[in-house]
């Protein structure tokens, strides 16, 4: 006879404290990109959630409120529309979405195709937190 809880316990993921995340769990973050076409496997490195398309940069607006939560509903492809560099010398490339206009900065990924990111437009850096006085752009 199974232990009190033991069902339980097995369903909860550390990661997500008593449950799974509302969207698909990294192993299951494969696909074919909206516009190149091309297959797309899970993260070979780094990082929690695989955003865009290695090789055209292309990303699908699936993402609400926050990075990975995959909540949206509008699910347009969104165009890299820039880069720019962190500080900490991090290249960030610049979405937006073809159908909602929806803005979306995400970090470069160790299998991107680092040249197409370099000939991305600059673009002023982007931050998720507000400049004093300021409020956040939804």
């Amino acid at each position: 006879m199974a232990k009190h809880g033991a069902r339980d316990s097995r369903r909860r993921d550390s990661r997500y404290g008593r449950g799974a995340p509302p969207g698909p769990t990294p192993q299951d973050q494969s696909f074919t990109c909206g516009h190149c076409k091309r297959f797309v496997g899970a993260l070979p490195s780094g990082g929690h959630h695989r955003n865009h398309c290695p090789y055209c940069l292309y990303s699908r607006h699936v993402d609400a409120v926050k990075s990975g939560d995959r909540l949206s509903g509008c699910g347009g492809m969104m165009a890299p529309i820039g880069a720019f560099q962190r500080p900490n010398g991090e290249h960030v490339i610049v979405h937006q979405c073809e159908r909602c206009g929806f803005e979306r900065f995400n970090r470069i990924q160790a299998d991107d195709d680092f040249e197409l990111v370099l000939s991305l437009p600059i673009v002023p850096p982007r931050s998720a937190k507000p400049a004093t006085g300021e409020t956040p752009a939804e």
